[in-house]
């Protein structure tokens, strides 16, 4: 006889089950859309794979000039674990650094800013209608203006209209030029897929829809090869709403076999209007908008070089964890011009819009934010994955512009950092079993070590699951992964989780951090308002794990792995709520450390603190980091 959960499983694998898409032992349990075998290491109950999905190569205007040639191809060989040579160049061409991760990463993403791809394109091109222009030879002489002024004429602005060397009628010189670097970007996918049954790499077609004034900015990432002719720019749909009905238009409807999503980040520099409750009229969200919402972005990115934009102490008080790669300023701007600083609002973070789309639940019947969580780096050296922090080189664009020689002293704005990764639980490392995590929410985000995390709910999950060897099966089984939605309630009791984290192992040489505790974070709706609350639930947070700051050397206790099932205390069974897992190491340095240290910058010391190391001793200078990992989240509905 069937078990209730095995008839479950059946259900969710048919698309019966609010299309959760559960692990089956026969068939595949995602579509394939692609001709290709199954990879040799398929495994139904899934396996982390670790990625990017935010690269800028040498088509990104705020990447080459600020000195980047690497190539899509380039950047792809180096996700894979080739060396690159980054700048500065010499007069020979030879690049004075070189960049090499020490573990390849299982895929990755060039997105490439969509709206310049043309204008970059024509002013690099000799012979080419507009290299003679004025803009053009701005460009090439003095680059970093050339960065503003283009920048700000189509990316810093709500109306953007393109140069006058792109020529009349929209400029469709430089939107038909763009077709040069996205066909690029498209071969260089394709040679970089493997073939082959061990299916060591997977590379997504994409490109960033970069909106403005303020940061509006997505990913869009397609399922397959099967993409439109041109990616659509900030300049052809000016809003979020805009390119939502593009990606539809142009993709889904209109080009068969086509599948997309775009994925927001740097919320934290959004001026709180990356999440906003207003439809494309600026009235209150309708159900159709919030599904419209969600149907195109299921997922956020929740870190990169530019910051953290989970929580902030500001709107998160009880919560002093939020401060982790923090900025104090609320949009990309305000960075270079002060008088533009404010406060970042609370809709600029991911855990109070969890909770927003709470609200909207229960008030629409439909969640517009119903996100799962992955992180990237936003590199613009073309370094997929490039997230070490002691032997951290800069991310460029929005940082430190190196041009022909290296400047002295820091080489990223010291509140920047080397930004995270994405992982997904996937059957293979393939385009469609990839894409189906991402469809699913079966995601985290890291900032930057390679933890295996698990995280699953139910209602009557075993309290003893981490003591026996069928934690996975019955999670699966018994629960729902990182992602899902909880099944209708059972007679009485509350929800529970099971979370298990393996620490990083590392490479030869660079241990991964030993792990500090795993904590369960729950946003819930209260009288028509959203709440918060943190829970501890393994390890340790008063543990003397501590890091020398002058030799950066860690000792103290940690812990290899955790595992715990917790139970929610304060569950009501009338109330909306979401949870999300929050795993965090020991403390270590951070990048600006070893840097700092190793230029010889002793804060005691003024004489020692040379020119352009002065960050190094500035009062709010964060000198540790506590890596973390977040999970997608699992929700409730009453």
């Amino acid at each position: 006889m069937f078990s209730k959960y095995w008839i479950r499983n059946l259900l969710a694998a048919g698309g019966l089950l609010g299309g959760l898409a559960l692990p089956t032992f026969g068939e595949d349990s995602f579509e394939r859309t692609e001709d290709r075998t199954r990879c040799e290491h398929y495994d139904a109950l899934r396996n982390p794979f670790f990625g990017d999905l935010h690269v800028h190569t040498r088509y990104s205007l705020d990447a080459s000039t600020q000195g980047t040639r690497t190539t899509p191809r380039e950047a792809s060989s180096f996700a894979r674990g080739a060396p690159l040579g980054i700048q500065p160049w010499g007069g020979d061409g030879v690049p004075e650094r070189q960049a090499q991760l020490r573990r390849p990463l299982d895929f990755a993403a060039v997105t490439d800013h969509a709206e310049l791809f043309g204008e970059t394109y024509l002013c690099t091109t000799p012979g080419a209608e507009g290299y003679d222009s004025l803009i053009c030879a701005m460009y090439r002489r003095w680059p970093r203006l050339a960065f503003f002024f283009m920048n700000g004429r189509v990316g810093g602005t709500a109306n953007p209209v393109r140069h006058r060397f792109c020529g009349d009628e929209g400029g469709e010189r430089c939107r038909s030029a763009a077709a040069g670097p996205w066909k690029e970007m498209q071969d260089a996918a394709a040679e970089a897929y493997d073939p082959a049954p061990e299916c060591r790499f997977t590379p997504f077609v994409a490109y960033e829809w970069t909106g403005g004034p303020t940061n509006m900015h997505r990913n869009v990432v397609f399922r397959n090869a099967v993409v439109p002719a041109l990616p659509t720019s900030a300049v052809e749909a000016t809003t979020a709403w805009q390119l939502w009905d593009s990606l539809e238009s142009e993709c889904r409807q209109g080009l068969p076999g086509c599948e997309v999503l775009a994925i927001p980040h740097n919320s934290n520099l959004s001026g709180g209007v990356m999440f906003e409750s207003r439809n494309a009229e600026g009235e209150p969200l309708r159900s159709e908008d919030a599904r419209k919402r969600i149907r195109n972005e299921p997922l956020v990115e929740i870190m990169q070089h530019k910051g953290a934009s989970e929580c902030s102490v500001a709107t998160s008080a009880a919560d002093e964890l939020c401060d982790f790669e923090s900025l104090d300023y609320d949009t990309f701007f305000a960075r270079f011009v002060g008088i533009l600083r404010e406060e970042p609002v609370a809709s600029n973070f991911v855990r109070p819009i969890l909770g927003e789309g709470l609200v909207q639940q229960d008030r629409l019947g439909a969640n517009p934010f119903k996100l799962g969580i992955l992180a990237s780096t936003d590199t613009h050296l073309g370094t997929p994955g490039l997230v070490m922090e002691d032997n951290y080189p800069g991310h460029g664009g929005a940082g430190v512009a190196v041009g022909k020689r290296l400047p002295a002293g820091l080489l990223d704005p010291i509140e920047y950092n080397p930004g995270g990764l994405a992982v997904a639980w996937s059957e293979e490392n393939s385009r469609d079993a990839l894409y189906a995590a991402f469809e699913r929410r079966e995601t985290y985000g890291t900032s930057g070590p390679r933890m295996r995390v698990r995280f699953f709910g139910g209602w009557d999950l075993p309290e003893d699951l981490c003591r026996g060897s069928d934690f996975v099966e019955t999670g699966y089984a018994r629960g729902v992964p990182m992602g899902g939605d909880l099944p209708p309630r059972e007679e009485g009791g509350a929800p529970v989780f099971a979370v298990s984290a393996l620490r990083d192992p590392g490479t030869p040489g660079h241990p991964g951090g030993l792990l500090q505790r795993l904590q369960v974070v729950k946003v819930w709706v209260e009288e028509g308002e959203a709440r918060e609350a943190v829970f501890d639930i393994a390890g340790d947070p008063d543990s003397d794990a501590t890091v020398d700051l002058d030799s950066c050397r860690v000792s103290g206790e940690g812990a290899e792995s955790l595992c715990t099932v917790w139970r929610d205390p304060g569950f009501q069974p009338s109330q909306s709520a979401v949870y999300y897992a929050r795993v965090l190491e020991n403390p270590s340095c951070r990048w600006s450390t070893w840097v700092c240290n190793e230029a010889g910058s002793d804060c005691a010391d003024p004489g020692s603190v040379t020119t352009g190391f002065e960050p190094c001793c500035a009062p709010d200078t964060r000198r540790s980091v506590q890596e973390r990992a977040w999970t997608s989240p699992i929700w409730y509905t009453p």
